[in-house]
C-alpha cells in the first residue's frame, strides 16, 4: 500500500494466523458464490480452497466461470457449478442453494450488494430465521495481538434498539466462538456521561444495562467515547480504572452505520488492519465482500464463516 497522506498506513493487511488455524481445524464449508465469474471472487475462492478452508459452489454463467478459472490455471472440475444468468439469477441460485442445504455459506461475488441481499432475504430462499441480520467486522493488526470487533458497519443504517440488542448478542457469540471466554463490549458515544442532548449516550446507557442483565459471560460498558475504549492512559486520567471494559474493549457497538463505517475504515487505512466481515442472523453465515477488500480480508472473512458454520 502506498501512502500520499501521512496519516495513511503503508502496511498491507495480513490474515491472522489464529483465524486460519481455527478454520483449518474444522470441516471446510461449501460456499455458494453468487455470480462467481469474475477475477476477484475466483481468486478468493482459489486461495481459500488451496488453504483447505472452503469448498466453492460456483453460481453464475458456467462459460464465464470456467474461463476465469482457466486464466488462473485452476482446475475446478471437482467443484459444483450452478448455472444461472445475470445478477438476480446468480444471487437467487446461491441463496436457494444455501436454503436447501446444498451449501453452508453464502458469499457475494460480482453483483451489486442490494441485489445480493435481496436474494438472501427472499422468503422463498429459506435463509430467514426470525432474527435480524447484523454485520460484524473482525479487525486484526498486521503485528498480531487481539482483534477488535465492530458492529454494525455495513447492513443496518439506523438500527433501532432491538436490532442493536441482536447485534450485541451476535458479537458476544462470535467472540466466544473465536476463543474469548469473557469478552469486553463497549457501547460507543461521544461522551462517557449520559447527556440527554446526546441521544447515543442515553441509548448506550440503556443498552449496557440491558446487556448486563441479559447476556452471560461478557462485560459491558457504555456510554464510552473512543479514547476510553482504546486508551488505558485516558482511562487512568479520567479515573475510570474500575470500569471492566474501558481501555480493554474487545468489541465496539456503534449507534449507526456512519460511525461504524468510518470507524472500521479508520482501523484499516490508518493502521493496516485486516477487516474480516460476516453477516450473522441468517440460516447460514453471509459474506459481503467488496471490490476494495484486499486478499487477506477475503481470506479472513472465509475463515470466520468456516468457524461460525462449524458451530451451527
Amino acid at each position: 500500500m502506498t501512502a500520499e497522506n501521512p496519516f495513511l498506513s503503508t502496511r498491507d493487511a495480513v490474515c491472522p494466523d489464529t483465524l486460519l488455524d481455527m478454520a483449518k481445524k474444522v470441516k471446510s464449508p461449501r460456499v455458494a458464490i453468487a455470480r462467481a465469474g469474475a477475477p476477484l471472487p475466483m481468486e478468493a475462492a482459489r486461495d481459500a480452497a488451496e488453504a483447505d478452508i472452503m469448498e466453492p459452489v460456483f453460481c453464475g454463467e458456467r462459460a464465464v466461470i470456467e474461463a476465469e478459472a482457466e486464466k488462473l490455471g485452476w482446475d475446478i472440475s471437482a467443484f459444483d457449478i450452478i448455472e444461472a444468468e445475470g445478477e438476480e439469477g446468480s444471487g437467487k441460485a446461491a441463496a436457494f442453494a444455501c436454503g436447501e442445504g446444498r451449501a453452508d455459506v453464502l458469499m457475494k461475488g460480482n453483483l451489486h450488494t442490494d441485489t445480493f441481499m435481496k436474494s438472501a432475504l427472499n422468503r422463498d430462499a429459506g435463509l430467514r430465521t426470525g432474527n435480524r441480520l447484523v454485520h460484524i467486522f473482525h479487525i486484526s493488526h498486521p503485528d498480531g495481538g487481539k482483534p477488535m470487533l465492530i458492529s454494525d458497519a455495513a447492513v443496518n443504517v439506523a438500527p433501532n434498539m432491538e436490532t442493536r440488542q441482536d447485534a450485541t448478542r451476535e458479537v458476544v457469540k462470535l467472540l466466544h466462538l473465536i476463543g474469548n471466554a469473557r469478552p469486553k463490549v463497549a457501547f460507543l458515544s461521544a461522551t462517557e456521561s449520559v447527556i440527554p442532548s446526546v441521544p447515543s449516550s442515553v441509548e448506550a446507557d440503556t443498552l449496557a444495562a440491558w446487556a448486563k442483565d441479559t447476556i452471560k459471560d461478557a462485560d459491558f460498558s457504555g456510554p464510552l467515547a473512543m479514547d476510553l475504549i482504546l486508551s488505558p492512559d485516558a482511562v487512568a486520567t479520567k479515573k475510570l480504572t474500575a470500569d471492566p471494559v474501558a481501555g480493554k474493549a474487545d468489541a465496539i457497538m456503534v449507534p449507526d452505520i456512519v460511525s461504524g463505517n468510518a470507524l472500521f475504515k479508520s482501523f484499516v487505512y490508518l493502521s493496516g488492519g485486516c477487516a474480516a466481515g460476516i453477516v450473522m442472523g441468517a440460516k447460514v453465515p453471509i459474506l459481503l465482500t467488496s471490490r476494495a477488500d484486499p486478499p487477506a480480508a477475503r481470506m479472513a472473512s472465509i475463515c470466520l464463516a468456516s468457524i461460525v458454520n462449524a458451530a451451527t
